[in-house]
């Protein structure tokens, strides 16, 4: 018998890609040569023919055997039978049959075990794997079959013992007897209650002509008191005198033929019965005849009783009848019935375990054969071959493997030159990096400006020399240390101060301003505080750039100075030429003795003593300006205070529109109630003023959430700013107006800058000027 073998995936690898020498670094296994084996097609044609042909003739057998061991009935033609029956020859030609077809699977699956077993034995490529796994196949469906085979026997003897066990047998006996005692007692009916009708038309005298009225209406209570289909009543010439008949019976059914019986019993002069069939149903007929009163021994009439059974009743009797003919007939077969569903299940676990094994040597091959190639492959990759290439021809999951390696190497392949070039490129890199580091570094050390960055731990990483200049400290002695504890050993309060508020309120920059005390030194230091991010906004920590602007402060006050003097010396010039011009003229008319010197006199000193008022009046505001108390900080709210100035002005000035936007999530600052009062009496009065004293007047507020800050605009709609005095605004003594200090903007802009803020100043549109300042929260 030819051996059974299975398709492969058409694999190889290139020859011009593995060498002889990589394939036997796989394993000297025994091969055979192309020639000596048949081609695929052809092995494949012979090994799976038998197979094949055993199938085919096999599972019609096994239908036929279990259609005419189950579904059958006796006779073939015959239906409504619950038990299945088949003719004794048939079902043993079939059982042969099944036998047959066993005996042959059982030697095919016995060849492919040997054969897997010589193949296991001579070490042959792959046959350790595919016995393992047809081991496997084999376990994991013996112990289910086996099983179901033993369950499956077991319940086909209790189901076949059951069909015919006497408990079935007496069952199908008493509905027979049930079935025939209902057939009797439908005769029993008619006969006894002909009888009984037929004594008490005797006795009654019924028949008599003058009676006929009476008979009626008897026939027809008697009729419903027993319950029958009908009575009818007939004089000794076969003359009907009375009919009862249920109407509820079909028509056809009560008028089969009745003469014959009526005949009988008059001729005989006894009882008769008839059975008749219908197509609806059976007709019970029982004749009795009715004795003469006034002439012994004739007789005066018949009475015919017809009791009906209805088509289904009938149905139903004739099926017991038959099924209990059936069973009897199929229990002689109770052995053979069994045997064939032993074979049944025999054959059906001989075939699962067949399917089994086959599918074994089938995945078995075709995963064997590439794993081969693939070893070969993988030996001269390891080799350091990364061109080797498989040729694959299949489709499934292994033709996916191949797939997958052949594009490993590809990728492994261009990786190594990637790779190489990456190393080429990285190594460019690093060199570029560190020059640029180089130069950070060296720009950091040169930088005037002190820097020190702390990461996201606290810890400081970075203090340039310009840092240790300024404060005076070693570098060493902050480096690679917490900020919190640097800055509270050496006192940096400023530096604290800063460090915290930008944890505290998550700020991204910040500005301070404050002294410190280095070394018995008191300089003044100008911070500002960045928040570092990289490219994913992610936080990295802090740096703070600070200056030391002690010089820078003196020189911006002694610059300072120099202004506000030259403008107070031009501030005073000015009432003092009147003064002398008043002077002069009264001396001159004095030594005149002009006739109008009372009135010059009076003019004169009038004029003096404006100016000198004038000039004292500016000498105030210039003391004010000079002794600007430090501010007094409170938390409190902003909008408290704006609407205390608020209400002031519009109780003052009827003509004045104030109108006010408050941000309802403005959150408590800090500030100096009066300072702030001031500020915003001093913006009102500029604004009022430019607006002569009509118009409408603006002011907001707005919270800054991310830069943490308080924003308060004043506009109005007034002439607004003229570009040329928008850089000398907030200069002291600056004034366009006529009777103005020019000192009210210097002052909210000294204000503002006391509570750590900043004011600007712009046009408003379409006409106006506009004030806003920001103040820390």
């Amino acid at each position: 018998m030819p051996e059974l073998d299975y398709p492969k995936h058409g694999l190889g690898t290139s020859p011009s890609r593995i060498s002889e020498s990589q394939r036997l670094a796989a394993g000297n296994k025994p091969r055979l040569s192309s020639t000596d084996r048949p081609t695929e097609p052809e092995r494949k044609t012979l090994h799976l023919r038998p197979v094949w042909i055993v199938l085919i003739l096999l599972i019609p057998c096994l239908a036929l055997t279990l259609y005419y061991s189950q579904i059958a009935v006796p006779g073939g033609e015959e239906t409504g039978s619950f038990l299945p029956t088949t003719s004794y020859a048939l079902v043993l030609l079939l059982l042969n049959l099944d036998l047959i077809g066993l005996v042959v699977l059982t030697l095919l699956l016995s060849r492919n075990l040997i054969k897997a077993y010589f193949e296991r034995r001579h070490r042959l490529v792959g046959s350790g794997f595919r016995t393992k796994l047809i081991a496997a196949f084999i376990g994991f469906s013996l112990i289910p079959t086996v099983l179901l085979a033993f369950v499956a026997s077991g319940l086909v003897n209790k189901a076949v013992d059951v069909w015919f066990s006497e408990q079935i047998e007496k069952v199908m006996k008493d509905s027979y007897e049930v079935a025939r005692m209902q057939h009797a007692g439908h005769i029993a009916l008619a006969v006894n209650s002909a009888r009984a009708i037929g004594q008490e038309l005797f006795r009654e005298d019924m028949l008599l002509p003058d009676q006929h009225d009476l008979l009626v209406a008897a026939m027809a209570r008697k009729r419903m008191e027993y319950g029958v289909a009908g009575i009818e009543v007939f004089s000794s010439k076969m003359e009907t005198l009375t009919k009862a008949l249920d109407v509820d019976v079909p028509v056809g059914v009560l008028d089969l033929p009745i003469s014959q019986l009526v005949l009988q019993v008059i001729n005989g002069k006894q009882e008769f019965t008839s059975v008749q069939e219908a197509q609806t149903g059976r007709l019970v007929r029982a004749g009795i005849p009715v004795a003469s009163s006034s002439r012994r021994g004739e007789l005066e009439g018949v009475v015919v009783v017809e009791a009906y059974v209805p088509e289904s009743l009938l149905t139903k009797m004739e099926g017991i009848g038959r099924q209990y003919t059936e069973y009897k007939q199929i229990k002689a077969m109770k052995n053979p019935i069994k045997a064939g569903a032993y074979l049944f299940v025999a054959v059906v676990t001989v075939l699962i375990l067949f399917s089994a094994t086959w599918f074994g040597f089938y995945v078995a091959r075709s995963i064997t054969v590439p794993i081969q190639r693939l070893a070969e492959a993988t030996e001269a990759v390891a080799q350091g071959d990364l061109s080797v290439q498989i040729d694959a021809k299949a489709t499934d999951e292994i033709g996916t493997l191949i797939d997958s390696f052949n594009r490993m190497t590809q990728d492994l392949q261009g990786s190594k030159s990637k790779l190489e070039e990456a190393n080429l490129t990285l190594r460019n890199t690093n060199v570029e990096l560190d020059r640029r580091r180089a130069y950070i570094e060296t720009v950091v050390d040169t930088i005037a400006a002190g820097l020190l960055s702390i990461d996201r731990n606290g810890v400081i990483t970075t203090f340039n020399a310009s840092g240790e200049r300024i404060l005076g400290l070693a570098a060493d002695r902050f480096r690679g240390r917490p900020a919190n504890e640097v800055f509270k050993e050496f006192g940096l309060d400023l530096f604290q101060t800063a460090y915290d508020r930008m944890l505290t309120d998550d700020r991204d920059d910040l500005a301070l301003e404050g002294q410190l005390d280095v070394q018995g030194k008191l300089i003044t230091i100008g911070l500002n505080g960045s928040r570092m991010r990289d490219e994913a906004n992610k936080d990295l920590g802090f740096v703070l750039v600070f200056e030391d602007l002690t010089e820078l402060i003196k020189a911006q006050k002694v610059a300072a100075w120099q202004e506000v003097a030259r403008r107070v010396a031009h501030e005073i010039k000015n009432p003092l030429t009147p003064i002398q011009l008043s002077a002069q003229r009264l001396r001159k008319k004095f030594f005149e003795r002009s006739p109008d010197l009372e009135r010059v006199f009076d003019d004169a000193t009038n004029v003096i003593i404006n100016e000198v008022g004038s000039l004292k009046h500016m000498l105030d505001e210039f003391s004010k300006f000079a002794r600007l108390p430090v501010p007094q900080m409170t938390r409190q709210s902003l909008h408290d205070v704006l609407q205390e100035v608020v209400t002031l002005y519009r109780e003052a000035q009827k003509d004045i529109d104030v109108i006010v936007e408050l941000d309802e999530d403005l959150p408590s600052i800090n500030f100096d109630r009066e300072q702030l009062k001031r500020v915003f009496v001093n913006l009102f009065d500029n604004a009022i003023q430019a607006m002569n004293q009509q118009g409408r007047l603006w002011v907001s507020t707005k919270y800054d959430t991310k830069r943490k800050r308080v924003v308060v605009t004043v506009a109005d709609e007034g002439p607004g700013i003229a570009p040329e005095d928008q850089e000398r605004l907030f200069v002291p003594y600056f004034t366009r107006k006529k009777t103005g200090t020019g000192l009210g903007l210097a002052i909210v802009r000294r204000i503002i800058t006391d509570h750590e803020g900043q004011i600007q100043a712009g046009n408003n549109q379409p006409k106006g000027a506009t004030f806003t300042f920001d103040l820390p929260v």
